[in-house]
C-alpha cells in the first residue's frame, strides 16, 4: 500500500510531510483514523529501526534519529460498552452454540478473541494441589508477548468439560456439514453481527428501555471490557485484575505457584455471585441514561453455576 507513495523516496525523505497523500487518500477510501494509524504504526517501526538497531556496512545507523509520526485523531472512537448481566443473556440467546460458548468463556476469563479462537488442549495443565486446570497459552499467541495464564471459574470451568471431547487439538469448534469439526478463526464475523441485530431489535421490548448506541454496536472485545468492570465491582484488586486480564504490568510473572493460582480462582469466581440486585456499586451508570443494575449469575450461596437459558444454549 505505502509503495505507490513512498517507495521511490530514500529512507531520510520519509517524514510525516511525505506521508500525507497516502494519509489522504485511505481517509478518502473511509478508512477510519484507526486503520490508518496501524498502518502508520508499520512506518514509524522501521523508521525507529534504521535509527536504534539497524547499521550500514559502515556501522552507522541508517537514520541519524527517527522523524515524529504523527497519528490521526480519532474524534468517533468508541468507548468499551460493558454488558449488563441482562443484556448478555439477550445478545448470548441469539448468538450460534458455537459462539455462545466462545463469547461466555472470553467474559468469564478476560481472553482476547484470537486467544479464545487458539485455544488447545495441549496447553491445559492441571493443578493437582487445587482439583483443577489452568491453560497455559504460549507467548507466541499472546498480543504481549508474555505467558498468559487463564484461571477458570465455575462458569469457565462448565464451558470448557461441555467442549471437551469433540475435538483432539482445539477447544473451540464449529460443527460443518457432514459432521466435521473445524476451529473458528474468528469470533467477529457475520454471525457475530447478525446476532447482534437480532438482540438489538428485542431490546426495548424485553427490557423496557431504547436499545442503547453501545449495544447496537457490541464488540467482542467488550466481552473482555465486561469483566474488567464487574472484576473491579466486586472489589478484586487492580494487579490481581491485571493478572486475570492478562495486561502487560511489572507484577505480572510467567511462574504463578499454587497460591497464585487459588487467589487469582477466587478473585474470578467472585463474578459468579454478584450479589444484591440492588446494590449500587454493581450498578453501569451509562452517559446520558441511568444506571443499569448488573443481575447475579449464580444462586443464593453459589448453588446454581449457570442461569438454565445461558446453560442450555452453551452447553
Amino acid at each position: 500500500m505505502l509503495d505507490p507513495y513512498i517507495g521511490g523516496l530514500t529512507i531520510q525523505q520519509v517524514h510525516c510531510g511525505t506521508l500525507q497523500s497516502f494519509i489522504r487518500d485511505r481517509l478518502k477510501a473511509g478508512k477510519s483514523p484507526g486503520t490508518v494509524n496501524r498502518d502508520l504504526a508499520v512506518v514509524r517501526r522501521i523508521l525507529n529501526l534504521c535509527a536504534r538497531l539497524w547499521r550500514d556496512e559502515s556501522d552507522r545507523p541508517w537514520l541519524d534519529t527517527a522523524p515524529l509520526i504523527q497519528m490521526q485523531r480519532h474524534p468517533n472512537k468508541r468507548t468499551p460498552y460493558p454488558l449488563s448481566m441482562e443484556e448478555q443473556r439477550l445478545l448470548f440467546s441469539e448468538l450460534a452454540r458455537h459462539l455462545a460458548r466462545m463469547a461466555l468463556f472470553k467474559v468469564n476469563t478476560g481472553t482476547r478473541e484470537h486467544e479464545v479462537c487458539s485455544l488447545r488442549w495441549s496447553w491445559e495443565v492441571r493443578v493437582p494441589e487445587l482439583e483443577t486446570s489452568v491453560f497455559i497459552i504460549p507467548r507466541t499467541h499472546v498480543k504481549n508477548g508474555i505467558e498468559r495464564y487463564v484461571v477458570l471459574n465455575r462458569i469457565a470451568k462448565a464451558v470448557i468439560e461441555g467442549c471437551r471431547g469433540e475435538h483432539e487439538e482445539f477447544v473451540f469448534t464449529e460443527e460443518m456439514r457432514g459432521g466435521q469439526r473445524l476451529p473458528q478463526s474468528r469470533m467477529n464475523n457475520s454471525g457475530w453481527k447478525a446476532a447482534r441485530r437480532r438482540a438489538a431489535a428485542r431490546y426495548e421490548r424485553e427490557l423496557g428501555r431504547p436499545c442503547p448506541a453501545g449495544f447496537r454496536s457490541i464488540r467482542v472485545h467488550d466481552l473482555k471490557h465486561t469483566l474488567g468492570y464487574r472484576l473491579r465491582a466486586v472489589g478484586v484488586q487492580f494487579e490481581d485484575r491485571q493478572s486475570l486480564l492478562g495486561h502487560k504490568a511489572a507484577h505480572v510473572t510467567t511462574h504463578y505457584s499454587a497460591a497464585d493460582i487459588s487467589n487469582l480462582i477466587s478473585c474470578a469466581e467472585k463474578v459468579c455471585d454478584l450479589g444484591s440486585r440492588k446494590s449500587p456499586a454493581l450498578s453501569i451508570v451509562r452517559p446520558g441514561g441511568g444506571a443499569e443494575v448488573l443481575e447475579s449469575v449464580g444462586g443464593k450461596g453459589g448453588t446454581r453455576t449457570l442461569d438454565p437459558g445461558i446453560m442450555s444454549a452453551v452447553l
